[in-house]
């Protein structure tokens, strides 16, 4: 038991390595072209790419299987309700509700690529509005960021592959320090939201129209 506990502190304290895209291939790439901390996850659709881009925007909380369990999972133990009250999640989608609140559009290229993307950690008290500037100039010491994409490309044969990305980047050793402790706590739950995610995509998308809502 002791010797399990100590590989597990090891595993959280290890550190992160460093990489980078080259050359860019996504508008991902614009915003997060280094980083150290990752996930990546696709899914086959059967169903057109148009039609999929836009039922990404649309699925709600309530359309993801254990959502606000996961979600806890992904929030490290911490209530969800200020991030993602119940009203929201039977009427707005995941994507507008992220918008509204911490997230914003960085690039949104229909029917191919959309990118969002937010200060995880600021350096000091002090709060400011984010812009996609942040993610394109250096920041004083301290700050991490987060970027995610989907993007949707088309198999050949009507059908589309979707994949989505999610990278972090911390400009200080210190601050990707710190913050590798708590990726590695709740990236289980993150990576299981991303698959439920998608595969709530797929219901949408290949469902027939008369049955889809919202």
């Amino acid at each position: 038991a002791a010797f399990g506990m100590l590989v597990a502190v090891a595993a959280l304290v290890l550190p992160a390595p460093q990489r980078r895209s080259t050359p860019p291939i996504s508008r991902l790439d614009e915003f997060i072209p280094v980083w150290q901390f990752d996930e990546f996850h696709t899914l086959y659709i059967a169903a057109p790419p148009a039609r999929v881009f836009d039922d990404i925007k649309r699925v709600r909380a309530d359309e993801i299987f254990l959502f606000r369990t996961l979600f806890w999972i992904r929030m490290g133990g911490r209530p969800a309700r200020n991030v993602l009250p119940d009203a929201p999640a039977r009427t707005a989608s995941l994507i507008d509700v992220a918008t509204q609140r911490t997230f914003i559009y960085l690039a949104d290229d229909a029917p191919r690529e959309f990118v969002i993307g937010t200060v995880v950690r600021w350096p000091t008290a002090a709060r400011e509005r984010i812009t996609p500037s942040y993610f394109q100039r250096t920041l004083p010491p301290g700050f991490v960021l987060t970027a995610a994409n989907f993007v949707v490309t088309p198999d050949g044969s009507g059908g589309s592959i979707v994949s989505t990305e999610t990278r972090v980047h911390a400009n200080t050793p210190a601050a990707c320090r710190s913050f590798a402790v708590y990726w590695r706590v709740i990236y289980p739950g993150s990576a299981i939201i991303r698959r439920m995610w998608l595969r709530a995509v797929r219901r949408r998308a290949t469902a027939p129209l008369v049955m889809r809502s919202g």
